[in-house]
């Protein structure tokens, strides 16, 4: 019987960028069954007693900055510690990852999501345009029709409801993966992920 991944995440989350990739393999490689699920960390945040980033104590920015440089440097990602384009609006980009969810499938998902997120943290494009997001789409060799989707009441209404589940799944921030119903919280508990996968 294989396993079921609840891949939460906010699009423009620097650490499910660190992440994405290994969950991808691992997911892939176990047979499981992912559900994407891009999450409005602004709704989550003041259920679960989360924070913006802006609004987070000094020393605890100091520290995030300093994490993301040694994680970039043990995965041998590409990430700028301070993008042009951070923060951003990532809803349509979200909203984009579940019009191509449901249209295309779980792959094609994972693969524009990817997109995404290497767009903020590599590449330093902005997220919130529609060039850019058109210009991934076709990067990704998706269908261009998939941006005008993301606007459709269908999008919208799977991108609350991916929202109000996070909530209800106790989800605090992003990446989380709930596995057959146990949760865990962030890329670098992927490990755990695994051993879960391969019980």
């Amino acid at each position: 019987m294989s396993h079921t991944v609840d891949y939460y995440f906010a699009a423009q989350s620097p650490w499910t960028y660190l992440g994405h990739t290994r969950l991808a393999a691992m997911t892939r490689a176990a047979g499981a069954v992912v559900r994407v699920l891009p999450v409005d960390l602004g709704r989550v945040f003041p259920v679960s007693g989360g924070l913006p980033l802006g609004k987070r104590a000094p020393q605890r920015q100091a520290y995030r900055l300093l994490e993301l440089q040694r994680f970039s440097d043990l995965l041998g990602l590409p990430l700028h510690i301070k993008p042009k384009y951070f923060p951003v609006s990532s809803d349509d980009a979200a909203r984009l990852i579940v019009a191509v969810d449901h249209h295309d499938g779980t792959e094609a998902a994972l693969k524009i999501a990817g997109a995404v997120f290497a767009a903020v943290w590599a590449q330093q494009r902005d997220i919130a345009d529609e060039k850019v997001l058109a210009q991934l789409l076709a990067e990704q060799g998706l269908d261009p029709a998939r941006l005008e989707q993301s606007h459709s009441q269908a999008a919208h209404e799977r991108y609350d409801a991916n929202t109000q589940q996070a909530i209800d799944a106790g989800i605090f921030g992003a990446p989380s993966f709930v596995v057959d119903g146990e949760m865990f919280w962030g890329q670098d508990r992927l490990e755990f992920v695994e051993r879960k996968l391969k019980a």
